[in-house]
């Protein structure tokens, strides 16, 4: 009976370890299965739009990942490209590195000196970098704002990377004619050093404007440059930008023959700094240097200029297939008005630009770090400082600006995904601003009673039309305002095609009731003489259709009085 009572004892026991061992099986089987789940649920929460290079091997582009869980193979990859994005954040944040999408948001001391390699501007590493930043006005005009505590300002509390310094060559005050040289020359070098101080990328920029083609001043840049390259040649956070907005018919052969002359002396202190080179009609046409490029020297880079409510998606599109064509693209310079400065600010396409110019890796200075009375001013007019600013010391564009550059959102994602409060309310309310902006800035510029008349005279001339052969020219005033004792008009024109045949190109003569001073056009070439405005077609709008018609053709003029079309 023992023996039984034994043998039983141990079949008890024996089943009793088979049921606990069943039992940790399947808690371990669950505990599994609900560790999976997390594990997977996670997974997907990070699924994000992927980015992959695509100009060339180190060019990053937007393409969107795939991320539809009923497929299990891209599941998978998508998954796995979703975690190494945020690892990648994550080591970048570790390393104190801010990116704004798939760019790296340079800074001198973590990514030394930049090159260019493809389309793109890289640091030493060979990794994509974007610069986003201010530009000066006119230092001759506001040296006060070029101070060590500003520009610290701009870099630790705006959130640029970059200060852009800008000096008039041929105005009143400037380098070429009756400007004090040195004390010009000691405010670049005095900016040089207060950017890197900020650790901030620098752009020296020899400003010409009213001089229209570099080689007007060529001699007086030669010798800037090869005095300012011999201070600055042990600094690796300098840019040169040797030609700001060449005009009124400057060819980018005249162009291209100035920067052959003056790329050289750069060369001989500063053989690797990134030279920006601007194109023909106020930097506007970048498809020059994408058909014909400078190709004797390494890290060039061509200039494209905008102002939102002025040069729009046509202009826009032309700078994506540039680069998609090879052409590295450096915006030095833009604004949210229009291209006199003034007007009404157009927040939209700005957004639209700051978007396309993310994508793409493109970087970027606006204009202008200054209180001067103007719409694209970023400081209030009415603010007296030159350091220490706070929000209510802003202008409509300073608001704006600093929200898309300063936001948290900016740091980490592309321009779309930025929705900083005060930014929508900004842009909740531009349709509205733009006009008070404008009367605004009139009323604040003269005081009198030329505005009312200008207003009346914009009223007057909205619509005046002008035959010239088999075409038909619609002119439309779309502003008009008060600046310096001038009056400027923006027009925009319809060049319809009223003949049977198609053409292949146009010409058209406006004449006015008074002399004129051509500010800006676009979309064809320009020529102001006296009373006379000569517009000729670009190789790309040239051909009108019979019955069909051109536009998004347009120009700003200025007068001493008010003027219309003849």
């Amino acid at each position: 009976m023992r023996q039984l009572y034994e043998g039983f004892k141990k079949s008890v026991v024996i089943m009793g370890i088979c049921i606990c061992c069943l039992g940790l099986t399947a808690c371990g089987k669950k505990d599994a299965q609900q560790t999976a789940e997390q594990e997977t649920g996670q997974t997907q929460e990070k699924e994000t739009v992927g980015k992959q290079a695509a100009k060339g091997a180190d060019d990053p582009k937007n393409v969107e990942a795939d991320t539809d869980i009923g497929n299990s193979g891209a599941d998978a990859k998508s998954s796995t490209d979703a975690v190494s994005v945020e690892n990648e954040k994550d080591e970048a944040a570790e390393q104190g590195i801010v990116k704004n999408g798939d760019y790296i948001l340079a800074r001198p001391s973590q990514n030394g000196a930049l090159s260019v390699k493809g389309t793109q501007l890289v640091d030493e590493k060979g990794q994509a970098v974007q610069l986003r930043g201010i530009s000066t006005h006119g230092i001759a005009w506001f040296p006060d704002f070029v101070n060590q505590d500003a520009v610290m300002q701009l870099s630790t509390d705006w959130g640029a990377n970059l200060f852009r310094i800008a000096m008039y060559t041929d105005e009143n005050g400037g380098y070429c004619t009756d400007g004090d040289k040195e004390k010009l020359k000691a405010l670049v070098t005095d900016g040089v050093e207060y950017a890197k101080q900020a650790d901030m990328y620098v752009i020296v920029d020899w400003h010409i404007l009213h001089d229209s083609n570099p080689l007007t001043h060529k001699t007086e840049a030669l010798q800037f440059f090869k005095e300012m390259t011999e201070k600055l040649k042990d600094e690796k956070h300098v840019l040169y930008e040797i030609c700001n907005e060449p005009n009124s018919g400057c060819s980018w052969e005249d162009i291209k023959s100035y920067a052959n002359e003056v790329i050289p002396v750069i060369r001989e202190n500063a053989p690797d700094a990134v030279i920006l080179v601007g194109t023909p009609t106020w930097s506007q046409e970048i498809d020059k240097p994408q058909n014909d490029p400078i190709t004797d020297y390494d890290n060039i880079m061509y200039t494209l200029h905008f102002y939102a409510a002025t040069h729009k998606e046509d202009l826009r599109n032309k700078m994506v297939s540039a680069v998609e064509a090879g052409t590295p693209v450096f915006v030095s310079e833009y604004g949210l008005c229009d291209a006199s400065g003034n007007g009404g600010n157009d927040l939209g396409q700005a957004q639209s630009w700051i978007d396309t110019m993310d994508q793409e890796g493109i970087s970027y200075a606006v204009w202008s770090f200054c209180n001067k009375e103007e719409t694209s001013a970023l400081i209030a007019s009415s603010c007296q400082k030159t350091s220490g600013f706070t929000r209510e010391d802003l202008s409509e564009s300073g608001k704006w600006i600093y929200d898309m550059l300063h936001t948290e959102g900016n740091t980490g994602g592309s321009a779309g995904d930025k929705k900083n409060q005060d930014t929508e309310s900004v842009e909740r309310d531009s349709k509205t601003s733009a006009q008070s902006q404008q009367n605004q800035t009139q009323e604040n510029n003269t005081g009198t009673a030329e505005n009312a008349n200008a207003a009346d005279q914009h009223e007057n001339a909205a619509a005046q039309t002008v035959k010239s052969g088999d075409l038909t020219v619609d002119a439309q005033v779309t502003g008009s305002w008060e600046s310096e004792g001038k009056t400027f008009y923006q027009y925009q024109l319809t060049i319809t095609n009223n003949g049977k045949e198609t053409t292949s190109s146009w010409e058209v003569s406006l004449t006015f009731s008074d002399t004129i001073t051509l500010s800006d056009g676009w979309n064809g070439e320009y020529q102001a003489d006296g009373k006379k405005l000569v517009i000729r077609s670009k190789d790309y709008n040239g051909e009108i259709k019979a019955g069909e018609a051109a536009t998004d053709v347009g120009f700003i003029i200025s007068a001493s009085g008010q003027v219309t079309v003849q």
